[in-house]
């Protein structure tokens, strides 16, 4: 078993930029991939950043070249870095991990985090 524990939300005003942390706990992430989502209200829950146990990263449109994804695994940890934050990207924001030729997302979830972009 995973479980994962996000941090580092926050309020911030648009163009501004927060860093995100997952930390997990009760077994290594280290063959895992991790990933981030988020869920507006309203809307349905949205993938955001992906990183594989050898640090290929994927990111929709939406949030590509604004995003970065990284884990360290010395510290089971993965981080997500947000610049140029939009009022769009408000949301709460999950860390996912799935374990190798499994599905995705995967079967373990934090409790989320609130990002909220606003003057």
């Amino acid at each position: 078993q995973v479980q994962l524990v996000e941090s580092g939300g926050g309020l911030v005003q648009p163009g501004g930029s927060l860093r995100l942390s997952c930390a997990a706990s009760g077994s290594s992430i280290e063959t895992y991939v991790m990933a981030w989502y988020r869920q507006a209200p309203g809307k349905q829950r949205e993938l955001v950043a992906t990183i594989t146990m050898g640090g290929n990263t994927y990111y929709p449109m939406s949030v590509s070249g604004r995003f970065t994804v990284s884990r360290e695994d010395a510290k089971n940890t993965v981080y997500l870095q947000m610049n140029g934050l939009k009022p769009d990207d408000t949301a709460v924001y999950y860390c996912n991990a799935a374990r190798p030729g499994t599905g995705y997302p995967g079967d373990y979830w934090g409790q989320g985090t609130q990002v909220t972009v606003s003057t």
